[in-house]
């Protein structure tokens, strides 16, 4: 246990992690269609900016700005020849403001999906996504990154070459993904399969979990499913801040900091012990986050009806992994009736 996060898991009860990378930076003028890995060389300060300001909100953990760093996802921007500068300056940056922090504060190198369908049914083979992936993960590393964080996955088959990737570069990885068709993944995948699935993994993360979705109440539901399958594996809860709504021409996310203040109260109660945000998360809800965990004692493992109540109504009756109806990982039957 040589590596900063598995040293900080053994020493605290919780992590708090950072929040959105995308509206920040749309924020400060990123525009749609723009790869943000650009900011990287482009606009270092507004990189630096970014990452600051997860961590002057609390966080222990921030992504670097290089989601989308792969050559498959840089290469609709013509530069698939960038994989490594881009990653390098991206996880760098990150480096910089976490040592000047004062505290211990991983840099997760972020990791998002080639973009591409995997064989059979599409044309990446198993080998070229590790290829793709090894490629972004040695960048991140020349740059120091503490880290991989594999986020936003789809596909188990992807999810495998991202693994194999991490070990081919030496780095412990973390990996999440993202369950936002009525409780599975685009590809398919429920809370359980993931579950399963990190443990038959020849280079299993250190954490895994659930990102981005639909909403904070959907995402925790999510997270109940994996504690139903007796994982002991640390989990990551990074959720949306609310549910996104179009509005004067642009995205916005409906959450407030104090519905992101109970959403990180409610995970760390369920046994999440990586809990962050995802789209619409600010600065301001990161902090009421991290007040809220700091001062609010520890309670009992939430239901269902729990949840609901304090976040919302669940966007689907199922989470995925039940023959047509929404497993409730312990909670009485009528709980479920009521989250339709």
């Amino acid at each position: 246990m040589t590596d900063a996060l598995s040293k900080l898991l053994a020493s605290r009860e919780w992590l708090m992690a950072d929040g959105a990378t995308g509206t920040n930076l749309f924020n400060m003028g990123l525009e749609s269609g723009e790869p943000p890995e650009f900011w990287n060389t482009d606009r270092p300060d507004n990189i630096r900016t970014l990452y600051r300001g997860a961590v002057e909100a609390g966080s222990d953990i921030f992504l670097t700005n290089t989601f989308g760093g792969n050559s498959a996802r840089l290469k609709l921007h013509n530069a698939q020849g960038r994989v490594r500068e881009l990653n390098r300056i991206g996880a760098a940056l990150g480096r910089e403001i976490a040592d000047a922090s004062g505290r211990t504060v991983v840099v997760a190198g972020s990791v998002g999906p080639t973009g591409e369908i995997m064989a059979p049914m599409g044309a990446l083979t198993h080998e070229l996504a590790v290829e793709i992936f090894h490629e972004q993960a040695e960048g991140l590393k020349e740059g120091g990154a503490d880290v991989l964080w594999v986020e936003t996955i789809s596909a188990p088959e992807e999810f495998r070459a991202a693994a194999e990737a991490a070990a081919l570069a030496g780095m412990p990885w973390c990996g999440t993904m993202s369950f936002d068709t009525a409780g599975r993944t685009m590809m398919g995948v429920t809370s359980s399969d993931l579950a399963t699935l990190v443990e038959k993994l020849p280079n299993p993360p250190i954490a895994f979990g659930a990102n981005c979705g639909v909403g904070a109440s959907d995402l925790l539901r999510t997270v109940l499913g994996f504690f139903a399958q007796g994982s002991e594996r640390p989990v990551i809860a990074k959720g949306n801040a609310g549910i996104p709504r179009y509005q004067d021409g642009a995205i916005h996310y409906d959450g407030t900091p104090e519905l992101m203040a109970e959403y990180a109260v409610l995970a760390r109660d369920a046994g999440v012990r990586i809990i962050g945000g995802c789209c619409g998360t600010m600065p301001e809800h990161l902090k009421a986050m991290r007040a809220a965990l700091e001062s609010r004692p520890k309670g009992p493992r939430p239901t269902l009806d729990d949840i609901s109540a304090k976040l919302g109504a669940f966007s689907s009756a199922s989470d995925g992994t039940g023959p047509g109806c929404g497993h409730d990982h312990g909670a009485p039957r009528r709980e479920r009736r009521r989250a339709r």
